[in-house]
């Protein structure tokens, strides 16, 4: 999955590790820090963009770290 790799790459001292656990439902995406709900696709309204998932994880596990370009404002 393209997604846990850029989050371990991004993220790698501060992630212990990443788990895909399937659902017995189809249509079900998640995205948990620690206990917390990052990302629910029907809440959040489908699947994160690279920007936005590193965001809501940054901002809760290191809210100082600089995510480079993906902090940059659009032009």
């Amino acid at each position: 999955d393209w997604m846990a790799q850029e989050l371990l790459q991004t993220f790698q001292d501060q992630l212990g590790g990443e788990t895909l656990v399937p659902g017995d439902l189809g249509g079900i995406f998640e995205i948990h820090v620690d206990q917390e709900l990052i990302w629910e696709r029907k809440r959040d309204g489908g699947f994160p963009d690279v920007k936005e998932l590193k965001t809501r994880v940054r901002d809760r596990i290191d809210p100082e770290k600089n995510l480079g370009h993906l902090d940059r404002p659009a032009p």
